[in-house]
């Protein structure tokens, strides 16, 4: 028996509506995970760099002491896998000898560049990186005056207490989701600060 000619032509209809239905539902999915993979969560890791040669006095561009050589080391260790799944994406640093050598053993063991930024406009060079990096793990490596203050740029905490002189162990990651509020903690590496009273 032989379909008539109105039956093929359902048929034909009923395929054709199910191909847009799945068209429909296959650009619909796409459209949702670029839209969810474009707003991901944006985490930055402040450092400010680790000791510095304290001689001569008169030196400009001091390089890390070997106390500092070894706590880039172990920010190297720390952060070489902080994401189980990538790990971080771009490094960026001052182009002070102090914070290039803080980051250096991280940006080899990585096989990233250490990219310069100028710290004299904190507000902008921190959009900027925000926002080539959308979804990224960043690592910013500064200094005592600058690092409080890029945090308080990106709409984190306004209340990160001013860096001491000696004080070198701070590791401040700054989350920002795409939906909600930006979270600044602070974490302890390598030997520990201790006050002088």
């Amino acid at each position: 028996m032989q379909a008539s000619k109105s039956d093929i032509d359902r048929r034909r209809r009923r395929r054709r509506r199910r191909v847009q239905v799945v068209l429909i539902y296959t650009a619909i999915a796409v459209g949702l995970a670029w839209f969810f993979e474009s707003q991901a969560t944006t985490t930055v890791i402040f450092v400010r760099h680790a000791e510095k040669v304290l001689e001569p006095a008169d030196d400009s561009d001091p390089g890390l002491s070997e106390a500092g050589h070894q706590r880039a080391m172990e920010l190297a260790r720390q952060l070489v896998d902080a994401d189980v799944v990538a790990g971080v994406d771009a490094i960026y640093s001052t182009s002070f000898r102090r914070t290039e050598e803080t980051v250096q053993p991280l940006a080899t063991a990585l096989s990233l560049p250490i990219t310069p930024y100028d710290a004299s406009n904190t507000e902008t060079i921190m959009d900027e990186i925000v926002r080539k990096h959308k979804g990224k793990i960043i690592l910013v490596v500064g200094h005592s005056n600058t690092v409080p203050a890029m945090i308080g740029n990106m709409g984190a905490s306004k209340k990160v207490p001013p860096i001491q002189e000696g004080e070198y162990d701070n590791i401040y990651v700054v989350t920002i989701p795409w939906f909600g509020k930006t979270k600044t903690i602070r974490l302890r590496y390598g030997t520990p600060y201790v006050p002088v009273e």
